[in-house]
């Protein structure tokens, strides 16, 4: 008898060891998970605007947005009269002039965001043309771009005759086709994949029943907050003078206090703040988070969060 209580005795403290084991392997596994999520969420939002934004100002043969003709000028959001799809706001996919552009701190387009936008939080916007040349195709705004000039067209507008011979020399044609590229990068207060959780959605510029259109579609659930400051050029020595915020008229000169003549930016600095989707029992988050020109304080919700940031270089960016 004594030796079975024995027995049982320590057959039971084993029993206890290996539930306490088991439980503190599945609490470090549910752990990892969630740092896991968030770390891929951040770095999918993060990559999806780099690779976008580093490819901003190209036109296909050229990258000299200020000889490219039907862009938006000055006085004159759309000089040719093309089929913009204006519910996002003149000149939202013509202004190719301001290949990275954005709104700091609101959501001012006129096309509702779906849902309710984020507050304090940043738009990003990116305008550029396909990299690979296309066939011309009646439903979309295209550009037509030889090595120093350019036109943006559409079947209604065709473009200027601008030859595709073979140049003998390079092999490559004189000039080339391709889709006008305009994305505006924002948070929504919801998901629609997840609901309750904010998410990082666009605004993309595409064709819809045979004519140029606009589509809001979800990216990234669990991005919270979006920030981007741009990164300016004023003396023309391909080095980074200050950042500004979007929206803050540098390039307005009607904004005689902002207006900076000849500023170009030539890099763009962006952060995101990402949390989980789901609440997590005994998280505790003393961070006062502080990205870009907004500070969100602390949060106490039991929501995992992880701050991001990166400084992208605009590989097309020239004087």
């Amino acid at each position: 008898m004594v030796e079975l209580m024995v027995a049982v005795a320590i057959g039971s403290f084993l029993m206890i060891g290996a539930v306490q084991i088991y439980n503190q392997s599945r609490q470090a596994f549910v752990v990892n998970e969630s740092i896991a999520r968030v770390q891929e969420t951040a770095q999918f939002a993060l990559d999806t605007i780099e690779n976008d934004m580093r490819m901003a100002s190209n036109w296909g043969r050229s990258s000299r947005a200020l000889s490219i003709e039907g862009r938006s000028i000055l006085g004159d959001r759309n000089p040719n009269d093309l089929p913009e799809p204006d519910v996002c706001g003149d000149g939202w996919a013509l202004d190719v002039a301001l290949a990275v552009d954005g709104e700091n701190n609101q959501y001012t387009f006129p096309c509702l965001p779906q849902p309710a936008a984020q507050a304090n939080s940043d738009i990003v916007t990116v305008r550029r043309a396909t990299v690979a040349p296309v066939p011309i195709d009646d439903a979309r705004l295209q550009i037509q771009t030889t090595r120093i000039q350019g036109e943006i067209f559409s079947s209604s507008v065709p473009p200027a005759t601008f030859s595709t011979a073979i140049n003998p020399n390079t092999g490559q044609p004189a000039s080339t086709t391709h889709n006008l590229v305009v994305n505006s990068y924002y948070v929504a207060s919801d998901s629609a994949l997840v609901p309750g959780v904010p998410t990082l959605r666009r605004k993309r510029l595409t064709s819809i029943g045979g004519a140029p259109s606009i589509v809001d579609e979800e990216i990234a659930p669990g991005v919270q907050n979006i920030q981007i400051q741009l990164g300016i050029d004023v003396d023309e020595d391909n080095t980074v003078d200050r950042y500004v915020n979007p929206g803050e008229g540098v390039y307005d000169p009607n904004d005689a206090v902002n207006y900076v003549p000849g500023a170009r930016v030539i890099t763009a600095r962006i952060w995101l703040l990402v949390r989980g989707v789901s609440p997590e029992n005994g998280i505790v988050d003393p961070t006062d988070y502080e990205l870009g020109d907004v500070d969100l304080g602390t949060f106490d919700d039991n929501f995992r969060r992880m701050l991001v940031s990166k400084t992208i270089l605009l590989r097309n960016a020239r004087t």
